[in-house]
């Protein structure tokens, strides 16, 4: 099912300045003044953008400067500059379509489109995704609204008419009930039918759902019940990504419609061969793949695969990309497929360029990487480093799979679990004393006798970490043991405190892993 998001930028013109200009607070003030953006008309100027401080005074665009000053002493008029607003947020729409979906595409004047269809996996959920997203843009220093749901439509009007402090999501399949509540002006209609419509008495959405279309139609045109029908997901509404311009790119166009995943695979063959192609004569590796489909209703899909290292191998890409075909819905076909290598980095001329049928090729583990990750998820797959630390759960680091393995290493004489428990679990602990090995545990509502343990090993809180001297407490102390149980099983206990002294912890015990 498609999911789109829609990112509203409530104040993007004074933002956008407030970012370039940063200028400080004149002498002896310690607010920033309210700013607005204006433009000439017929001789006078008028407001065109103003930012949350200039608003709260009631300040509104289409208001003359003259007028606007009046409510606020200090104003700061700076004049307004579309086309600079609309390059800065197509740079913004590239930024978020490195990260976020390969579908991205700015939403003139204030906002942005994000198809992000499939993409929910890259950050485990979709909440994180747009979570992310949210939480990025705003470190920018932008006001910014998100709503996320199944039609362009329904997002686009919930970002804009569901004022919230975090994004706001619409279940699949609930957007005709969101829809209905909000005012008919969500819909993207001009005045006048907005207007027009408001005369008869029709102020919500729902109530232009159940009225017969022809009166209507015949009185507002065909644009009301386009955007109705688009916002109820009834007709397609296309979002054509914006891309680098430099990025290699290669593109194909069919006479007759593509329907099957046979067809799909072929063509990313020959596209996948033009990009290698483009990569050799500029001495790059792909990094990142984009493949878009273009239906024959105007909707497009796109899939993304990545790579552990830079590659020119054609038939390797074609193999990621082959590998997702199976989520794309040809609808009633496939006009046109486009591979965009949005992601490159420099690569050095390889001896199997050109000799690839002459060499025999050996195990490649970036091919098992890529072809892992782009099936699990690029977080899902990592590799356990040593990290130097006195307590075990912070002694192991994730790393990138295929990043050297230098540094720290374990130490053979200490032990430790195969298996580690991510934050150690409470047992019940019988004892013949305190600080003595444990004769029996319980642990997850199962009894465990043990038949013969070892240790203590002892370790001590990091006080570097933990507060040290200022905390002005003990530091805390473990006392490990490995215990194995008469059915055969080794696990890693540890009590808080030496047994003895209570001061060095509450003698409480917890099990922390088990051995293969």
């Amino acid at each position: 099912m498609r999911r789109v998001v829609s990112v509203y930028l409530p104040h993007w013109s004074t933002d956008r300045l407030r970012r370039k200009t940063a200028k400080p607070p004149p002498d002896g003030h310690t607010a920033i003044p309210p700013l607005i953006t204006a433009i000439p008309d017929h001789g006078r100027r008028i407001v065109a953008a103003v930012d949350a401080g200039a608003r709260a005074l009631g300040i509104t665009p289409g208001m003359t400067v003259t007028k606007a000053r009046s409510f606020a002493h200090g104003l700061d008029v700076i004049d307004a500059d579309p086309e600079a607003d609309s390059a800065g947020l197509r740079r913004l729409a590239l930024w978020a379509g490195q990260r976020y979906s390969p579908v991205v595409a700015p939403d003139l004047p204030d906002g942005l489109w994000l198809d992000i269809t499939g993409c929910a996996s890259l950050f485990d959920t979709e909440r994180a995704l747009v979570k992310d997203l949210h939480r990025r843009i705003a470190a920018f220093g932008l006001s910014v609204q998100i709503a996320v749901a199944d039609t362009a439509g329904c997002a686009h009007a919930v970002a804009r008419h569901v004022p919230a402090g975090r994004p706001v999501t619409i279940e699949p399949g609930d957007h005709r009930n969101a829809l209905g509540l909000l005012p008919i002006v969500a819909l993207r209609l001009e005045s006048g039918i907005v207007e027009g419509l408001r005369k008869l008495g029709f102020e919500r959405i729902e109530q232009l759902i159940g009225t017969p279309r022809g009166p209507l139609a015949k009185r507002f045109g065909r644009t009301l019940h386009r955007r109705l029908d688009q916002a109820l997901g009834h007709v397609p509404e296309p979002i054509e990504p914006v891309f680098p311009e430099a990025l290699p790119r290669a593109r194909r166009g069919f006479m007759e419609p593509l329907l099957t995943a046979e067809a799909f695979g072929q063509v990313i063959a020959d596209l996948a061969a033009d990009i290698s192609e483009q990569l050799i004569k500029t001495a790059s590796g792909a990094r990142r793949l984009d493949c878009h489909f273009h239906r024959v209703d105007g909707h497009s899909q796109a899939i993304r695969v990545g790579t552990a290292t830079p590659s020119r191998d054609s038939r390797h890409l074609a193999k990621l990309l082959a590998a997702k075909i199976e989520t794309i819905d040809p609808g009633l076909g496939i006009e046109v497929m486009t591979l965009i290598a949005s992601l490159v980095e420099p690569l050095g001329p390889g001896q199997r360029e050109g000799l690839e049928s002459m060499v025999r090729r050996g195990p490649d583990l970036s091919a098992l990487v890529d072809a892992l990750a782009n099936r699990f998820g690029q977080r899902r797959l990592y590799r356990s480093t040593p990290h130097p630390s006195a307590m075990p759960e912070r002694s192991l680091w994730s790393a990138s799979p295929l990043s050297n393995a230098e540094g720290a290493v374990w130490n053979a004489d200490l032990p430790r679990p195969s298996r580690m428990l991510s934050s150690p679990e409470p047992v019940d602990v019988t004892a013949m004393l305190p600080d003595h090995p444990p004769a029996m545990f319980v642990w997850r509502r199962k009894r465990y006798r043990v038949a013969q343990a070892d240790g203590p090993e002892r370790l001590h809180g990091e006080w570097w970490r933990d507060g040290g001297v200022e905390a002005d407490r003990p530091y805390t102390i473990r006392d490990y043991f490995q215990v194995e149980t008469t059915e055969g099983g080794r696990y890693w206990l540890f009590r808080l405190g030496d047994g003895e002294n209570p001061a060095t912890g509450p003698m409480r015990w917890f099990i922390h892993g088990a051995f293969a």
